[in-house]
C-alpha cells in the first residue's frame, strides 16, 4: 500500500505536469475576484498585499461544514485544536493558542458579514457561503487592533434578482447526517427588495469512542445555523444589506487520551458549545457627485461554554489511586461596533482628482463576563498524600476602542497608485473579579500603511508596501508575579513585495509574495504547572519577547486549461522565530514561533466529463511546527488526500467523498505535562486531526 507521502509526491507530480502541457484553451475567461473586505470593493489585482479569495465552488468541492478543513488549502495559514472545532487562527505564524481567562484580546480578525467574531471562530459554519477572503499581514488602517497578524472575512451569499433556493442532503461515516435549504430572490416581481434565507444542521459522533462509558459520541458534533439577509436599492441613491445569523454549536469535548489514541476513558467529558446570535446593517449612500458615504452597524451575543475532564480518565483507570478533575468555563460576550467612512467619488479627488481620499470614524464596544469552575481531588493511598481543589472565579471585563482613520490613494504617472493610510485608536478597559483583582488600563496605538503599485504589463500588476500593525497590551490573572502582572502593546512591521497576474486570455492566474516582520515586544502566550499533581493548576499568562521576526512567501497558481480541467497549487514558506527571548522554560532566542509550520502546501483539481461526471482531488501538506512556546515538543510533518466523485446536472448533484483518504494520524494540539499519577512525569499528549471519513452529499437547486 503506498503511503500518504507517496501519494502526496505522485498528485504533485502529475498535476505539475498538467500545468506545463501543451492544451487548447477555451475561450471564456475566469471570472474577475472582488475582494469586499477591503475599503473600497475592487478586483483582487488591485489590492496591494497577499490575499486568498475561495470562491462557492471550492468552498462546496473541498470542505463538508467548517471552516476548518479548507484551513490546510490555505498557505501560511493554521489552527489551533484546543476544541472540538477551530476557534482560534495563526496567519503567518501570528494567533492565539488558546484563552482560559482574562481579557480578550485577538491577533486576527474574524468576521461572517460584517460580524465580529474575533477569537471566537467556532461559529464557522459552510451551508450557504458565499466567499471566503484571508488577508495576510497587518490591517493597521482598516481593521486596527483585532487584525495585528490578517484578517479572515467571511460571505454569506447574496439575494438574486430571481427566486432560486437550493436543498442539501449529507450521510457519512462517524455517524454523520446533515440537511439545509437555502431560498430566497426578489419580496415581490420588480421589487428591489431581495430577501435570502437558510437553515442547516449537521450532527457526527466526533470520532472518539468512550469505552467507559460505552458511548461513541461523547466528542460529537451538532451544529445549527440560520441565516437571513435582506438587500434593499432605494430611488434615493440609498442601498443597504441587513443580514442577520444564528448558531448553535452544541459539541461535545472528550478528545485527549492518555495513549495519544482516539479511545478515551473519561467518565465526565466536557462540552465546546457556542451559541451566538448576531446582526449588521451596511448602508452607502451615493447621492453626491463628489463624496460617498457608507455606515456598518454590527451587535452580536455569544454564550461560549467550554468544559473539560482534566485527568481523561475514570476511578477503574486510576485505581488505586483517587486522581478526579474537572474544569468549567462559562463565557458571555457582547459586542457592539459601528462604522462610518466618507469617501470621494470617481471625478471627484483632491489635486485635480489625482487623490482619492477616505476617512472614517470607528467605534467597537465589547463585554465579557466569565466563570471559571476548577474542581478536584487526588489522594495516594502510598503515600497518604491528598489533594483536594474547589475553585471559583467570576471576572467581568468591558472594553471600548474608538479609532480615526484615513487613506489617501495618489495617481502615479499612467499606471502607478501610491496608497498611504494612517489609523490612531484608543482603548479603554474595565476589568474586576471575585478575587478582589481590579484593573482598568488604557492606550493609544497607531498603524497604517504605504504601499505602490503599478502596471507592469498589461496583464500583470505588482506592489510594494510598508505596514505596521498593532495589539493592545493588557494583564494577567492568578499566580503571577507582580512583575509580570501586566505586559505592553505589540507592534508589527511588515515589508512585502508581490505580484499579481493573469495570463492565456484570462484562464491561468498568478500570485507571488514575499514578505518581512518584526514583532516588537512580541506577546507570547506561555504557562506553567504550578502543582505537579493537578492537571488544573496551570497558570497561564501572556509575556513580551524582545523581538520576534519572519520572512516568508505565499503563491498560488490557478489554471482553467479548458471546459473540463479547473487546477490549483498553493505553497507558503515560513521562518517565524524569537529574538532575545528568555523565558522560565529558557532562552528562546533563534527558535521557530508556535503553530508556524516552514512550509504549507496544497494543489488538487476538479476534472469535469461532458456527461456530467466529475472527480475532485485536494492534496494538502505541512511541516512540522512547536505546538506551544512552553515547552519544545513538535507535531510531525503530514499530508492529507480528500476526493470526490459525483455526478452533476442543472438541477441537481450527487457526490461521494471522502476526507483524510489514507487515513493519515496527525496533530492539531499538543501539551507536555503531568498527568499519570503517581510521579506524574511530563508527556506529551496530542489532539489527533480527524480520521478518514466517506460521506455522499446530495444538492437539489430550484
Amino acid at each position: 500500500m503506498y503511503s500518504a507521502k507517496c501519494v502526496f509526491s505522485g498528485a504533485a507530480v502529475a498535476l505539475l505536469s498538467l500545468f506545463l502541457a501543451q492544451v487548447v484553451i477555451a475561450e471564456e475567461p475566469l471570472e474577475e475576484i472582488i475582494v469586499t473586505a477591503d475599503f473600497r470593493e475592487r478586483s483582487i489585482a488591485e489590492v496591494p498585499l497577499s490575499i486568498t479569495v475561495l470562491d462557492r465552488a471550492m468552498i462546496e468541492q473541498a470542505a463538508v461544514q467548517h471552516f476548518e478543513e479548507l484551513i490546510y488549502t490555505l498557505p501560511n495559514v493554521n489552527w489551533s485544536g484546543d476544541g472540538n472545532r477551530a476557534r482560534y487562527f495563526q496567519i503567518r505564524g501570528v494567533g492565539e493558542l488558546e484563552q482560559y481567562e482574562g481579557a480578550p484580546n485577538p491577533s486576527v480578525g474574524f468576521l461572517i458579514d460584517d460580524i465580529d467574531f474575533s477569537g471566537i471562530g467556532t461559529v464557522a459554519t459552510l451551508f450557504d457561503i458565499q466567499q471566503i477572503e484571508v488577508l495576510r499581514g497587518p490591517q493597521g488602517s482598516r481593521y486596527g487592533a483585532n487584525a495585528l497578524g490578517g484578517l479572515i472575512f467571511v460571505q454569506s451569499v447574496d439575494p438574486t434578482d430571481e427566486w432560486t433556493g437550493m436543498a442539501r442532503l449529507t450521510a457519512g461515516q462517524d455517524g454523520t447526517v446533515a440537511g439545509g435549504v437555502a431560498f430566497g430572490g426578489p419580496v415581490s416581481a420588480g421589487s428591489t427588495l431581495r430577501y435570502r434565507l437558510s437553515a442547516h444542521h449537521h450532527q457526527s459522533d466526533g470520532f472518539r469512542n468512550n469505552t467507559y462509558l460505552g458511548r461513541s459520541d461523547t466528542n460529537g458534533r451538532r451544529e445549527s445555523t440560520v441565516r437571513g439577509k435582506l438587500l434593499w436599492e432605494t430611488e434615493n441613491d440609498w442601498s443597504f444589506r441587513l443580514t442577520g445569523m444564528y448558531t448553535d454549536i452544541d459539541d461535545g469535548y472528550d478528545a485527549f487520551a492518555i495513549d495519544n489514541s482516539l479511545t478515551v476513558l473519561s467518565d465526565k467529558p466536557g462540552k465546546d458549545a457556542q451559541a451566538s446570535a448576531g446582526v449588521s446593517l451596511k448602508a452607502i449612500w451615493r447621492g453626491s457627485d463628489t463624496i460617498s458615504l457608507t455606515s456598518i452597524t454590527s451587535v452580536t451575543d455569544s454564550d461560549i461554554d467550554f468544559s473539560f475532564d482534566a485527568d481523561w480518565g475514570n476511578p477503574e483507570a486510576w485505581a488505586p489511586f483517587t486522581f478526579d478533575f474537572v474544569t468549567l468555563n462559562d463565557r458571555e460576550r457582547k459586542t457592539i461596533s459601528q462604522e462610518i467612512r466618507v469617501a470621494s467619488t470617481d471625478g471627484a479627488g483632491l489635486f485635480n482628482d489625482a487623490a482619492q481620499w477616505l476617512a472614517g470614524l470607528y467605534l467597537f464596544k465589547l463585554e465579557e463576563r466569565l466563570m471559571t469552575v476548577n474542581q478536584g481531588e487526588f489522594f495516594d493511598p502510598f503515600s497518604g498524600f491528598a489533594l483536594s481543589l474547589d475553585t471559583r472565579l467570576e471576572s467581568r471585563f468591558e472594553s471600548l476602542n474608538v479609532a480615526l482613520f484615513g487613506q489617501l490613494g495618489f495617481a502615479i504617472g499612467n499606471s502607478g497608485e501610491l496608497t498611504v493610510g494612517l489609523r490612531v485608536e484608543n482603548r479603554s478597559t474595565d476589568y474586576t473579579d471575585s478575587a478582589g483583582l481590579a484593573l482598568g488600563p488604557g492606550e493609544t496605538m497607531l498603524g497604517g500603511e504605504i504601499a505602490y503599485s503599478a502596471n507592469l504589463a498589461h496583464n500583470m500588476t505588482g506592489y510594494l508596501s510598508l505596514a505596521k500593525g498593532y495589539k493592545a497590551g493588557g494583564f494577567n490573572l492568578g499566580l503571577v508575579p507582580e512583575d509580570r502582572r501586566k505586559f505592553e502593546q505589540e507592534e508589527l512591521w511588515n515589508l512585502e513585495a508581490g505580484i499579481k497576474s493573469f495570463w492565456l486570455d484570462g484562464r491561468l492566474l498568478f500570485n507571488a509574495a514575499v514578505f518581512y516582520n518584526e514583532r516588537r515586544d512580541q506577546q507570547v502566550r506561555t504557562s506553567l504547572q504550578l502543582v505537579p499533581n493537578d492537571p488544573t493548576s496551570f497558570v497561564f499568562f501572556t509575556d513580551n519577547a524582545a523581538k520576534g521576526k519572519t520572512l516568508g512567501l505565499e503563491a498560488d497558481l490557478k489554471w482553467i486549461p479548458d471546459d473540463a480541467w479547473e487546477l490549483y497549487a498553493n505553497v507558503g514558506i515560513l521562518n517565524a522565530e524569537f529574538e532575545n527571548f528568555v523565558t522560565a522554560v529558557g532562552d528562546l532566542s533563534g527558535r521557530d514561533q508556535a503553530h508556524a509550520p516552514a512550509y504549507t502546501l496544497a494543489l488538487g483539481g476538479v476534472y469535469r466529463h461532458p456527461s456530467g461526471m466529475f472527480a475532485r482531488i485536494d492534496v494538502s501538506a505541512r511541516d512540522e511546527f512547536f505546538f506551544d512556546v512552553s515547552h519544545d515538543q513538535k507535531s510531525e510533518p503530514f499530508e492529507l488526500v480528500n476526493a470526490r466523485l459525483g455526478y452533476q446536472t442543472a438541477r441537481w448533484t450527487a457526490q461521494i467523498w471522502a476526507r483524510n483518504l489514507f487515513n493519515e494520524r496527525y496533530a492539531v494540539r499538543g501539551f507536555f505535562f503531568g498527568n499519570e499519577p503517581p510521579d506524574f512525569p511530563n508527556t506529551l499528549f496530542i489532539r489527533q486531526g480527524d480520521p478518514r471519513q466517506i460521506g455522499i452529499t446530495f444538492d437539489m437547486r430550484y
